[in-house]
Formats: C-alpha cells, structure tokens, sequence
C-alpha cells in the first residue's frame, strides 16, 4: 500500500470537480498515460505523516494535508476514493515542508513510538533504524520537491492509496 500524488491544473480540476466519476480515469487511463506530474512516497506515507504531525492520523494543518489529507472526492477507487487539495493549500504545504529541516525531521524520528503506534509498515522502524530514517527522508524529499512545483504551477493536487 503506498499512497500516489498528481498535480491537477485548475481547469482539469474544475472539471473533475464537475464530474467526479472521471477521476478513475484521469489517474489511471486505459492508455497507460498517467497525469503529466505525479509522485508517490510507496510505504514510506505513514511515516512521513507521523514525521510530520507527531500521530497515526489527523493533527494540524497544513502537515497534516501533506499525505492523506483534503476532501474526498468520487468514487472508491480501489483503496477509498482520491483526495484533493486546493491550489491554495498546495501553497500553504509546500512552504511549511520547505521550512523544515533534515534536522527536524531526524529529531522527530521514534522507532519505539512509532513502532508502539503501528505505523506502516510498523515493522522496520525498530528493526533498520538509520536505514529507516533514510527511507524517510528520501521519500520526504521526493514530495516536498512535488509540492514545491505544484504550488509553483498553480496546481491542486489528487492524492490516493495506489
């Protein structure tokens, strides 16, 4: 289970928002051609939220939109249905994760926490240490570069469990 992003322009959003059963399409068309900017964190989501927020699930904003966050929007889509973030959230997140810094994010790291909390995959915190915290940071750094570009742009952003 990994969780996948996709900027969206705004008037691709405004359509999707207009007829939300094409979402399934628009991610994942039958032609192979995904959305032209997309990203995944592949299991590293969780711990980028509790990374971000200090918890399993919710906390504050904007960290806490980074992952899983926003309004639903259409159908399941095999896992739940996809998330949205507005144009203007992106903004918001994409300058919070900018302002933190590999020391921050290394300080919040807990094994044993996180492992007591089952995060996902609650098995490797304790057991690859370092090798973990890696793992995290690389994926962190994947998605703030996302954010930066979709707010950059001017996108809102579909996330989804993929």
């Amino acid at each position: 289970m990994a969780v996948c992003f996709a900027a969206v322009a705004p008037d691709t959003l405004a359509r999707l928002r207009a007829a939300p059963g094409e979402i399934e399409n628009y991610l994942q068309p039958d032609d192979g051609e995904g959305p032209p900017f997309e990203t995944d964190v592949d299991k590293a989501w969780h711990g980028l939220h509790y990374l971000l927020t200090g918890r399993a699930d919710g906390g504050r904003e904007p960290f806490s939109l980074a992952i899983y966050g926003g309004a639903e929007l259409g159908p399941d889509i095999g896992l739940g249905p996809a998330r949205l973030l507005t144009p203007e959230q992106v903004v918001r997140l994409a300058a919070a994760l900018d302002s933190l810094t590999t020391d921050e994010l290394t300080a919040r790291f807990d094994p044993q926490d996180m492992q007591a909390r089952a995060i996902y995959p609650d098995v490797i915190w304790v057991r690859d240490g370092n090798d973990a915290l890696a793992y995290l940071l690389d994926n962190f750094e994947r998605m703030a570069e996302f954010y930066r570009d979709a707010a950059a742009r001017g996108d809102g952003v579909l996330q989804w469990m993929c």
